[in-house]
């Protein structure tokens, strides 16, 4: 790359001059290349240690002239190719130009002048590509790629010197981050470290210092542990691993969201030497940070923040904090943790101005809202633009915009989902108290007032507090505490919140106000009034549809608090129903899993159908994520956090509690319900109270404090049954005294039988002792938890995976177990690669994590190319790709153009395992439709034709591909089936019982081969023999196999020809199409391809025009067409070693089968050599001679030589061994060079 020049005192210190001119000169540096001593060893090393652009490039071009003594550089190069495309270009453009110039300052500044200009125009042409990474970043970059082997499309995120300890001895150099891999490379006095790890490999990432190690990031995976310490900034370097070792995870769960490439905002004013991928996972993990500090919605933006302070009129203070502006909101957050936090969105938002500043309120900004509140903020670093951003964010707001929220619960009462939404105002001005929802249901449905009020108020009756005594009056006394509240911080969206709604919220929310500040507290409330009509509209597209997640939901539906009076009739089931249905079908990567139909179940008590679809929404997409997913993966990793709590805090019960197994027992039903389904309701919902106030870390408190309660009794028990009855009586007995509500029965109380009831424990004593005892916990350290724990349970559940997939493997396959897992790992590298770099792959859409384990990782025919050019025992050279092609198009039996990993193993396993008749027979099908497609082998469709009447045709062999396959297909067709209708399983008995009659193939059920079939299975077999030891004698071998071969063809050929043969042949030629195709047009087959011919390269036998010159590859047929011809189809390995064989069965002393192969080679190609056919039917191919796969096999076993060949056993683990080092090194360029390969 050019530089712009800048001078070099001494030019030869750690360099040797290779070229040069009187205005220039062209160096490599020594170390680099060949040779080098002990000096070269020196400068490889110093280059390592030292970060200097010399590091990057071993090449450089240095302007010089005569009398001076000083050098400027003006290029670099990272390879030789580069270096002397620069240094041409500098001969033929500059050379006559400097030798006009007199004075040497000239000559110098010109060529000053003409670099600079020649780097202004590569940047104008960049710059349309967004920031350019600053130089030094771009030769890091390439220094990367070029030492790990990595493609263009792997992309560097940072770079940091450290060390790694190989042992007890640290080695300096340098590691680099890129998206997909952690790399390092050190060279030390001759030394050389190089590391690459596989971001999605990584089971553990800590940061730590222990005596052994200084400050240290430790990296584990499954077969090593790696330790980097002495980092300039090892606070940086760890955060950025763990949000690549995130992304990474992120990946493996859920490759849908891995794949929506965010946009991200850029700073306006880049760094030196930060890449743009860095600073954009920066922008993502500040903008998830303040996404979930303000529960805002999943698609919020930050757009910046600043210092600040905000005047708080309830206690008359200035309190310090961060402003942050996004498109929808302005968010306040104090310095202290519950001093105040505010959200004020836009669209409440009336006047933004500039108040006077003054001494006491320098630079004050004032926010008035629809609501009748201002906001005052002061201390604003850069008003002016901040203002303006916000004015900006104003413009682009819709202008008008329905429910406002300073009414708070009263204007969600008040909106019912219209059923052909209206003006959004008129919606908020005409309640209507029944639901158009609840009408399409059917009758039993006509007045289902679900869509304005939670069911609590319809079951409950209104029945006034007064009756209730001392319940009443303490319930009256909360909603005065929340009335003064909202009097003094405002009420709805824009509310202030401070320690003082903590403590009110800890005291337990008042039944009336419970729906409207849940929605407040998880922004589900934000998400509803910006998408007004979203739920109804959803309702209505999923209704009547079928799937697997309505088939569940119906079947949970009377379970979900059966003993509620609310979900005992139609109407709360079908208002259930509504709101699971339409989830399912807003978010089908999540679907339905068991305990939503319970969470949601009370969300529909508090809410209206709307708000209650709008919280499971918050619920499962941002308060607990990956909870609800096939996996339950999110209750995993709060499962592994709650077992890390636990020996931090209560190390006594923590070793207890694993021997037991309890931990991963109770949790997840703990977890999964918020407490729901193992506490009665009255007591459980308080906790949800404090969940949607506080999130996760109550939980975690709350079951922290259970643990604790029942230390002693837990500690006495002696196997699990004992432990989950000791808890489940003392969660039976958490009650909620101040509860207004009619007692509910809990199913669960079933387990408190016994003579001596545990004392009850009241559920606001139980919140205080889990806040006394470990409030501690805080939200970002949970996160950081979360992330530790979800490098654990996500590489578990993959290994989990893999055993399933392993297991699913018939035993017959002929792998070890040890040997199909590394081909697993080979064959999801391979698709994992794709997501990296395939762009457009379908392999990279495709893939669904709720697919059974087996289908989740598939790959298309490129990579299956890739992988069988790496693994196969039957290497062809040039002509591999197009077996490639042929042996996936056998595999792909549903025709998907994907195949799973057991498809992949069949292949293998044909190609290394059973006898001779097993190899022969993959081979022989290798040959045959399906392999062999139209394009390869035109007369193969006239095969088809020719065959039909022969039983054991195309259709026998998928029937007995499928026999292969098991039960695979019919699971996919039950999954097909299932999103239609009811399944009948009777049927599916039937066919299952119809496989297993399925006898083996014997060689007989093959069909027989015709001509063309023949000669490109002997082509094959040159092509595999081209590179083995024993070459000439397998040459000569299958030379007399194919001679014999050809005559029994003939021979048959009288025997075989029906009598009703010729109509048949005409209906081939009927069924051609009409428009003359060039490889079909008989005047062109005899025509030598054009030389550039794509197919020409790559033994391409696609081409029909082949068949005459392929037919005399069986032998030397004398003057054949093209034998010689420079044109030839072949590739030059296929011609050097078809050569070898003719000039062999020439030279061999005249055998009697070799005289008969070149007389029946002229005999059947002589048709080609005539004048050309009028039709295809009568062309190149003889279509009557067909040969049987016994033949073959029978004329095959006289020939020592290739049995012994074929029964040769191949170690497919060292071929694993190599696969895995190249894995990395996968190129989108092999696309491009293999696309002209057929298949």
């Amino acid at each position: 790359m050019w530089l712009g020049p800048e001078e070099v005192l001494v030019a030869n210190a750690l360099w040797v001059t290779e070229r040069a001119n009187p205005f220039f000169v062209l160096q490599r540096r020594r170390g680099h290349g060949k040779g080098g001593g002990l000096t070269g060893l020196l400068v490889g090393t110093l280059d390592v240690v030292l970060d200097s652009s010399a590091r990057v490039a071993p090449y450089r071009i240095l302007h010089q002239t005569q009398d001076s003594q000083v050098y400027w550089t003006v290029a670099c190069g990272s390879s030789r190719k580069e270096i002397t495309k620069h240094w041409e270009w500098l001969e033929n453009n500059l050379l006559q130009t400097l030798s006009i110039f007199d004075n040497e300052e000239d000559i110098t500044t010109f060529v000053k002048g003409k670099i600079h200009g020649i780097i202004a125009e590569e940047n104008k042409n960049l710059q349309p590509q967004g920031d350019e990474d600053p130089g030094k970043f771009k030769e890091a970059e390439l220094k990367m790629r070029k030492q790990f082997g990595m493609p263009e499309g792997e992309k560097l995120v940072n770079y940091y010197s450290c060390s790694y300890w190989k042992g007890r001895v640290p080695r300096q150099g340098w590691l680099y981050l890129s998206v997909n891999h952690l790399c390092f490379y050190s060279f030390l006095l001759g030394k050389e470290v190089s590391l690459v790890v596989q971001w999605v490999d990584v089971t553990r990432l800590e940061k730590n210092a222990t005596l052994l190690f200084p400050e240290s990031i430790r990296v584990d995976t499954r077969d090593q542990e790696l330790f980097f310490s002495m980092f300039l900034n090892i606070g940086e370097t760890f955060k950025l691993m763990e949000q690549l070792a995130n992304l990474a995870m992120r990946q493996l769960l859920d490759s849908e969201g891995f794949l929506e490439e965010k946009a991200l905002p850029r700073p306006t004013r880049p760094h030196r030497n930060i890449s743009a991928l860095k600073r954009d996972l920066d922008a993502r993990a500040k903008n998830e940070c303040y996404r979930a500090t303000f529960r805002l919605p999943r698609d919020e933006r930050l757009d910046g923040h600043t210092g600040c302070t905000l005047w708080t009129p309830f206690n008359k203070l200035h309190i310090p904090g961060q402003m942050f502006i996004s498109s929808n909101y302005i968010c306040f957050a104090s310095k202290e943790e519950d001093a105040c936090h505010l959200i004020i969105p836009l669209r409440e938002v009336t006047i933004v101005e500039k108040a006077d500043s003054s001494s006491v309120l320098p630079s004050p900004l004032s926010i008035s809202t629809k609501s009748k509140m201002t906001f005052l903020f002061a201390n604003l670093k850069d008003r002016d633009f901040l203002v303006q951003r916000i004015s900006d964010f104003l413009q682009k707001m819709p202008s008008k915009q329905p429910g406002g929220s300073g009414g708070g619960r009263k204007a969600s009462t008040a909106d019912p989902a219209p059923e052909r939404p209206p003006a959004p105002a008129e919606a908020a001005d005409q309640p209507s108290p029944t639901t158009p929802l609840g009408s399409r249901q059917g009758s039993s449905v006509q007045e289902a007032p679900t869509a304005s009020q939670g069911l609590l108020k319809l079951f409950q009756g209104n029945s006034p507090m007064e009756d209730l005594g001392a319940k009443g009056a303490k319930e009256k006394m909360k909603e005065e505490s929340w009335d003064i509240h909202f009097f003094e911080y405002g009420r709805g969206v824009c509310m202030y919140r401070t320690a003082k709604t903590r403590e009110l919220v800890l005291k337990g929310i008042p039944e009336s106000l419970r729906g409207e500040l849940w929605l407040l507290f998880s922004g589900a409330w934000n998400e509803m009034v910006t998408h007004p009509g979203y739920y109804a509209e959803l309702v209505e597209k999923s209704m009547g549809k079928y799937s697997l997640a309505t088939e569940e939901i119906e079947r949970d539906l009377h379970r979900s608090m059966p003993e509620h009076p609310a979900f005992q009739n139609e109407l709360g089931i079908a208002a259930l129903r509504r709101v699971l249905t339409a989830y399912a079908f807003r978010n089908p990567t999540i679907g339905y899993c068991q305990a939503m139909n319970i969470v949601t179940s009370v969300l529909l008590l508090y809410g209206s159908e709307e708000e209650a679809f709008w919280l499971l929404v918050a619920l499962c997409e941002r308060m607990l994520p990956d909870y609800y997913n096939t996996r339950v993966v999110g209750a995993l990793v709060d499962q592994g956090i709650f077992e890390e709590l636990t020996r931090d805090f209560l190390p006594q019960l923590s070793e207890k509690m694993q021997d037991l197994g309890v931990i991963s027992s109770i949790s997840l039903s703990w977890f999964l319900t918020l407490f729901l389904s193992v506490m009665p309701f009255e007591s459980a919902v308080v906790i949800v109270d404090c969940f949607f106030y506080e999130g996760i870390k109550v939980i975690l408190q709350v079951a922290l404090a259970i643990l604790d309660a029942n230390m002693e009794q837990l500690l006495g028990c002696g196997d699990e049954g004992e432990a989950m009855t000791v808890l489940g009586r003392y969660l039976d007995n958490v009650v909620n005294k101040q509860s207004v509500s009619p007692p509910i029965p809990h199913l669960h109380a079933l387990l408190t039988s016994g003579d001596d009831p545990p004392a009850e424990v009241d559920i606001f004593d139980l919140l205080k002792v889990s806040y006394e005892k470990f409030s501690s916990l805080r939200a970002d350290d949970i996160e950081q938890m979360r992330f530790k724990q979800r490098l654990k349970v996500i590489q578990s559940l993959e290994d989990t995976a893999k055993r399933s997939v392993v297991r699913a493997i018939p035993g017959d396959i002929g792998f070890s177990i040890e040997e199909l897992e590394d081909l697993y790992m080979v064959f999801k590298a391979k698709h994992l690669a794709s997501q990296y770099w395939g762009g457009s792959r379908p392999t990279a859409v495709r893939r669904d994590p709720s697919l059974p384990y087996l289908e989740q990782y598939r790959i298309d025919a490129s990579q299956f190319r890739e992988l069988f050019t790496s693994l196969t025992p039957w290497a062809c050279g040039a002509h591999t790709p197009v077996l490639a092609g042929r042996m996936f198009r056998l595999l792909d039996e549903n025709r998907d153009s994907l195949i799973n990993f057991k498809e992949f193993v069949m292949g293998m396993s044909g190609m290394y395992h059973g006898d001779l008749t097993d190899k022969l027979k993959a081979l022989y099908k290798l040959h045959l439709p399906p392999a062999l497609s139209p394009e390869e082998a035109e007369s193969a469709l006239e095969a088809t034709h020719y065959f039909t009447e022969d039983s054991s045709s195309e259709e026998t062999l998928r029937q007995e591909e499928q026999e292969r396959g098991g039960n695979e297909d019919s699971q996919d067709k039950r999954g097909e089936e299932k999103g239609t209708s009811p399944p009948d399983y009777r049927h599916y008995l039937r066919m299952w019982a119809k496989e297993k009659e399925v006898q083996k193939e014997t060689i007989k059920d093959l069909p027989k081969m015709n001509q063309e079939q023949f000669i490109e299975l002997c082509k094959t077999l040159y092509n595999m023999f081209s590179e083995d030891p024993m070459e000439q004698a397998l040459y000569h071998a299958i030379a007399t196999v194919a001679s014999l071969l050809l005559r029994i063809g003939e021979v048959g050929k009288k025997f075989s020809a029906p009598p009703g043969r010729k109509p048949r042949a005409g209906a081939a030629e009927e069924d051609e199409p009409p428009a003359p195709d060039p490889t079909q047009d008989p005047a062109l087959e005899l025509q030598p391809p054009a030389a550039g011919d794509p197919q020409a390269k790559a033994g391409g036998d696609t081409h029909l025009g082949k068949a005459p010159q392929e037919t005399q590859v069986v032998g030397d047929g004398g003057g054949g067409e093209g034998r010689g011809s420079p044109s030839q189809l072949l590739s030059d390995d296929e011609t050097k070693d078809d050569m070898s064989m003719s000039s062999y069965s020439v030279v061999s002393t005249g055998s009697l089968q070799c005289e008969d192969l070149a007389d029946d080679t002229v005999l059947v190609g002589a048709e080609a050599r005539g004048p050309p056919a009028p039709t295809r039917g009568g062309g190149t191919v003889d279509t009557d001679w067909c040969i049987s796969f016994e033949q073959i096999l029978a004329s095959i076993l006289t020939e020592s030589v290739l049995v012994n060949f074929f029964e040769k056993r191949v170690d497919i683990g060292l071929k694993i061994k190599d696969q895995k080092k190249v894995e990395r090194q996968f190129s989108t360029s092999s696309d491009l060079e293999q696309s002209g390969v057929s298949g």
